[in-house]
C-alpha cells in the first residue's frame, strides 16, 4: 500500500492500495475491489474486508461508488452496500470510522484532507471528470461541510502517466476551448497522435483552487502490471476484463 506524506496527519488513515495481497485469480490476480468487474463476488467481498481490516473496520464500512466519469459528488453520512452505490465520482464525509474508496484501473484515484476540520474525501478522475472538474467538486462538498481549501491537501494517486496515455487527434478539442493554456498537457506521439498528462492536468487545477498542499504519487499503471490494474493494457493484450485497484481514506475516532 502507497502513501503520501501530505495526507500524513494524525487521526487521518489513507493508502492508495496495489492489487497485491488479495484472493482474486486470473486477469484479477491480487486485490481486486472492483465491484463493476466479472470477477467473482466473494473473492471481491474477501478482497474488500481484507481492506477494510488494514483500517481496523469491518467490511460494510467501506464505502465505493458507481463511477460514471462525472462530477458528481455525494455525501456520506452512513454506509452502503457495493451494489446500493451512488452514481458519483465523488464522496466526502465528517464521520470517523467510514472509509471512503475510489476505484482504478489508469484513472486517477485522488484523495483528500482537512485535517483541522477533520473532512477528507476521495474521487475517481478518469479525461472526462477531471475536464468536467469533478476533483474541484469534491473540493466544494467538503467546503459544504465545514472544510477550508486553505488547509486541504491532496494527493493524486496511482494512473496513467504521461508518457503512456497516447490519444487521437481528436481528443484535446475540449481542453483547448476550456484553456488554450491546456496545450501543455499534450506533447506529439506517433503519427497525428499524442500524449496526454491527465495527473499534470489534475495537479494544475487543484493547484488553482489553493490548496494547502498537491501532490501526485508518480506511479504508472499501465508499465506496472505486477503492482497495478490497467484498462488500457489489458486492451492491448487482448484480455477479457480486468481488475480495479482500491485507493482509500478514513477519519479515525477521537478520544
Amino acid at each position: 500500500m502507497i502513501t503520501s506524506d501530505v495526507l500524513d496527519h494524525p487521526g487521518i488513515a489513507h493508502g492508495f492500495c496495489t492489487r497485491a495481497g488479495g484472493v482474486s485469480t486470473g486477469v484479477y490476480q491480487g486485490l481486486n475491489c472492483g465491484w463493476g468487474s466479472d470477477d467473482d463476488r466473494a473473492a471481491i467481498l474477501e478482497n474488500r474486508r481484507i481492506v477494510a481490516d488494514r483500517f481496523g473496520q469491518t467490511p460494510d464500512r467501506l464505502v465505493t461508488m458507481f463511477q460514471i466519469h462525472s462530477a458528481k459528488v455525494a455525501t456520506v453520512t452512513e454506509p452502503w452496500a457495493p451494489d446500493k452505490a451512488p452514481e458519483v465520482d465523488g464522496i466526502v464525509t465528517d464521520r470517523p470510522g467510514i472509509i471512503l474508496g475510489a476505484l482504478a484501473a489508469d484513472c486517477a484515484p485522488i484523495l483528500f484532507a482537512d485535517p483541522e476540520a477533520r473532512i477528507i474525501g476521495a474521487c475517481h478522475a478518469g479525461w472526462k471528470g477531471a475536464l468536467h472538474g469533478v476533483a474541484q467538486a469534491t473540493v466544494e462538498a467538503m467546503e459544504q461541510l465545514g472544510a477550508n481549501r486553505d488547509d486541504i491537501h491532496a494527493c493524486i494517486g496511482p494512473c496513467i502517466a504521461a508518457t503512456s496515455y497516447e490519444v487521437g487527434p481528436e481528443f484535446p478539442a475540449p481542453f483547448l476551448a476550456q484553456s488554450l493554456d491546456n496545450d501543455r498537457f499534450f506533447r506529439p506521439g506517433s503519427g497525428d497522435r499524442l500524449y496526454f498528462d491527465n495527473p499534470g492536468y489534475l495537479r494544475a487545477r487543484l493547484s488553482d483552487l489553493g490548496l494547502a498542499r498537491v501532490t501526485a504519487t508518480r506511479h504508472d499503471t499501465l508499465t506496472e502490471p505486477d503492482r497495478f490494474y490497467s484498462y488500457r493494457r489489458s486492451c492491448h493484450l487482448n484480455e477479457p476484463d480486468y481488475g480495479r485497484q482500491i485507493s482509500v481514506i478514513m477519519l479515525e475516532a477521537q478520544g
